[in-house]
């Protein structure tokens, strides 16, 4: 991994232990989880959260601070590409504040610490908070974001994931995955607030921490690596820093997009949720990284963006769960796998049910928006899942746009050597007519749409039958991909449904265009300078917000 040029922080961090002895769980392998809870008599440590993911030049930042320390103070700094403080607190009396019951699902309604107004000229972009001590050291971070006023279509607006950092996020006990939620499996919570700390890990990481995907494909048989998890249990991360959050993928990219000279100003899924013409203004919207869960509303504005002449460049994956918001957009409703059991609107209104878009009795298919299908894909490369498997994607129409400069050919491999294949991938159903992938058109592909390169992937772990402790997922996505779309559930059918696909696409919508390079991992390779994949995204990028001359 190259080295950014500059860090969001100070280098005084808070040591290892702090979360360590914040958090409460065995730590047995992959299969078993730890959650972030303050402690009040643990090793120093501070949190925060503010009233909103984003703001405009203008209004007040409201920030909330609970630490087990009698002092701290406040930096707010822009971060990107360059770093700059652009506000200071001196040392203010910071009180440790209890939660309340079901924080995660209720938020931690403390008292306002301090805030920050801001000014008409201040820049868009993120803004990181860190909370530190006398000393200096760091205890705690935040982030949030400031809107451009002027918008300019030649500016890049970036969709921050935030739905999907909420979805991963443990802090107080819970996210939608796990937790220590009554009644449901693996204790996770349907109901998540906003109102909470983000987790240690995604907002601000140290540049050695791994990355979802294992650095190396292992070179024997063996029990299944989930390396991230592995350095989070001893450094005292959250077990899912490397899975959703700005550390591990907007801020990269926003850092190398500045980098090459393009201007990025960022949204909220919130704000998509909330504003139909939230992309307006602009030519060309960007999603990076992991991007898994999205409203109707959310998808409806995007629709309407390309078919105005919009166009969208997706270098993300996992396009998988409905949600809703409630609660003025401060709490996110998923009840995911147990979604026609437990959700209240499979009576009232089934389409708006909180399950995959691909369940048919939601029965709107990622594809129609993005072009590629959440089931349709899945894991690769992670875990005990396909985990010797290509890193990269695979070439079948090198003659297209994107593919300019680049050299590449039919049948070559590219983004193998830094890893962007994975962790999570969409696909489509498909055939090959004469040596080339074809969409089938079953599972909501748009007429046109052309499928440019392609690997493999897979819904279930797998492996011997030695290894099986070590698998944290086994086929539960597979049975779950053949309960919905199987006519019946056997062995077989899990069998089936566990072969998936990772895809990149190209189609045209309206007056507009949509570019999906279906992969969450897309951003390694800018972090590493694979020129394959900077000139792909340079190529897509420069063409969607004509920036600068391109080649045909």
């Amino acid at each position: 991994m190259t080295e950014m040029k500059t860090l969001p922080t100070s280098d005084k961090q808070a040591g290892a232990d702090i979360t360590v002895s914040q958090t409460s769980a065995s730590r047995q392998g992959a299969r078993e989880t730890w959650v972030e809870v303050p402690t009040e008599n643990g090793p120093a440590a501070a949190w925060c959260y503010c009233d909103r993911h984003s703001y405009m030049p203008g209004e007040t930042v409201l920030l909330h601070v609970s630490s087990n320390t009698d002092q701290v103070a406040l930096r707010i700094y822009r971060d990107g590409a360059m770093t700059r403080t652009v506000y200071e607190t001196t040392l203010l009396e910071a009180p440790f504040h209890a939660l309340p019951d079901r924080v995660y699902e209720r938020g931690c309604n403390w008292p306002v610490f301090s805030q920050w107004t801001i000014a008409g000229d201040t820049q868009a972009g993120a803004y990181g908070v860190e909370v530190v001590n006398a000393a200096g050291v760091v205890l705690g971070h935040h982030l949030f974001f400031v809107r451009a006023i002027q918008k300019h279509s030649d500016s890049l607006v970036l969709v921050a994931a935030t739905s999907t950092w909420t979805a991963y996020n443990d802090w107080g006990g819970a996210n939608h995955y796990f937790g220590i939620h009554p009644g449901t499996a693996r204790g996770r919570s349907p109901l998540l607030s906003t109102q909470r700390p983000w987790a240690r890990g995604q907002v601000w990481l140290p540049a050695d921490a791994p990355r979802s995907i294992n650095a190396r494909r292992p070179q024997k048989p063996g029990p299944a690596r989930y390396e991230f998890i592995e350095w989070a249990s001893l450094h005292g991360f959250s077990k899912y820093y490397a899975l959703a959050g700005w550390a591990s993928y907007e801020r990269p990219f926003v850092i190398w997009a500045e980098e090459q000279g393009y201007s990025v100003d960022i949204i909220t899924q919130e704000d998509l949720h909330r504003e139909p013409d939230a992309l307006d203004g602009y030519a060309c919207a960007v999603f990076v990284g992991h991007d898994e869960y999205w409203t109707r509303e959310m998808r409806d504005h995007v629709d309407a963006f390309v078919e105005r002449g919009g166009n969208v460049a997706r270098f993300a994956g996992n396009f998988m769960w409905q949600i809703r918001l409630e609660d003025d957009h401060k709490r996110q409703v998923a009840y995911k796998y147990d979604a026609r059991t437990l959700d209240p609107f499979v009576r009232i209104d089934p389409a708006r049910l909180t399950s995959a878009w691909e369940d048919p009795l939601v029965n709107y298919p990622g594809a129609s928006t993005f072009g590629v299908n959440g089931l349709r894909g899945i894991y690769a490369g992670f875990g005990g899942m396909a985990r010797r498997s290509p890193r990269g994607y695979q070439v079948f129409r090198p003659q297209h746009w994107c593919f300019a400069d680049t050299g590449l050919v039919y049948a070559d491999m590219f983004g193998d050597e830094a890893n962007i294949f994975g962790y999570e991938v969409d696909g489509l159903d498909y055939s090959f007519v004469q040596g080339l992938p074809e969409p089938l058109g079953t599972d909501g592909a748009p007429p046109g749409l052309e499928i440019l390169a392609m690997g493999w992937a897979t819904s279930a772990e797998n492996g011997r039958g030695e290894d099986a402790y070590s698998f944290m997922l086994g086929d539960r996505d597979a049975r779950y991909r053949a309960s919905l779309l199987a006519p019946e559930l056997s062995e077989e059918s899990v069998r089936q449904h566990s072969r998936g696909t990772g895809m990149i696409v190209h189609f045209n919508k309206g007056k507009g265009q949509v570019f999906t390079a279906a992969t969450c991992e897309w951003v390694h390779g800018l972090m590493v300078n694979d020129p394959y994949t900077v000139m792909i995204t340079k190529n897509v990028l420069d063409r969607f917000s004509c920036v600068r001359e391109t080649s045909e």
